[in-house]
């Protein structure tokens, strides 16, 4: 089965902002650095897990 980098992203970077987010919203209020760091996590797992090339 072949699956293509940007479908690896994706799925990494939403696992990574559905996380972040439930624990910002383990409170029931977003500040502001919480979001930016939402942000950052789906950014970051998006672009990390991109730049890793699938083994073949």
């Amino acid at each position: 089965m072949k699956v293509s980098k940007y479908a690896k992203a994706v799925a990494g970077a939403v696992a990574a902002g559905a996380t972040s987010l439930g624990v910002a919203l383990a409170d029931s209020n977003i500040t502001a650095q919480e979001g930016l760091t939402v942000v950052a996590a789906v950014l970051a797992t998006f672009g990390l897990t991109w730049a890793v090339p699938n083994k073949r």
